[in-house]
């Protein structure tokens, strides 16, 4: 049975003092989940004291991207390799910001994943279409084709996570309805089986990220292919992640 996947993506927000203070309330809230997994994000700034602020609970430590090179003159790039050093677990590929706001292109996304890996890093892949692609009734195409090529010599799924966030309904206050995300999901599922096997698509984890707040998430995770959620701007405070992470309690 997948385990569910929880997920915060802090964006650039929080000092090192906040991002601290936080953390260290989700490590009291989390210490003994053993039932799902528990993910924050924090900015590159904050990495080392948010780690050390959840030193001996479940809550793993992730980051918000990474270059595609190991080292080298890449002046305003943090490489996997540097990311593992400072303690993070899981790196967040592919999310629509850094596609559509900092130009990210299918080929760059599946650099970093393959880097990431061979680094040992797991892998948030992030994918989704933007409110003119749905309006067209291209998600699935949209959507395939980046499953696809951010897999792209990918051999095995072991450490991979993606992540469903349609473009339309992130920070915006909207969200796909349940039925709408999981259609999305299962063609993901679909997708995922036919490159690797019916036995992987079935363990792959797939998140839905798209303004995910307290009042919405059970709902979300009852769907049959979603297990869990990649979360902005509710990750931001304990009040509102919290019953996120404990949706069925």
């Amino acid at each position: 049975m997948r385990k569910r996947f929880i997920a915060g993506n802090w964006k650039m927000y929080k000092t090192t003092v906040e991002a601290s203070s936080l953390a260290r309330a989700l490590a009291a809230e989390f210490g003994g989940l053993t039932d799902r997994r528990v993910m924050v994000a924090p900015p590159f700034t904050a990495l080392t004291a948010v780690r050390e602020a959840l030193a001996g609970s479940p809550i793993l430590l992730g980051a918000q991207n990474a270059a595609a090179e190991l080292e080298g003159a890449h002046t305003g790039e943090v490489s996997p390799r540097m990311l593992r050093d400072v303690g993070v677990a899981v790196v967040i590929l592919g999310h629509s910001e850094r596609r559509h706001v900092y130009g990210e292109t299918d080929a760059l996304v599946n650099r970093k994943v393959k880097l990431a890996l061979a680094e040992g890093l797991e892998v948030i892949l992030c994918v989704g279409e933007t409110l003119d692609e749905r309006q067209a009734g291209v998600t699935e195409k949209v959507v395939g084709g980046q499953v696809r090529a951010g897999l792209a010599g990918v051999a095995s799924l072991a450490g991979v996570t993606i992540a469903y966030e349609p473009v339309w309904a992130i920070g915006t206050g909207r969200n796909a309805t349940p039925e709408d995300a999981d259609a999305v999901h299962r063609t993901i599922r679909g997708i995922v089986a036919g490159l690797y096997s019916p036995a992987a698509a079935e363990a792959l984890v797939i998140q839905y990220g798209g303004s995910v707040k307290p009042d919405n998430a059970a709902a979300l995770m009852r769907m049959a292919n979603i297990d869990g959620a990649l979360v902005g701007g509710a990750s931001l405070k304990a009040e509102t992640f919290v019953p996120i992470v404990r949706f069925d309690r």
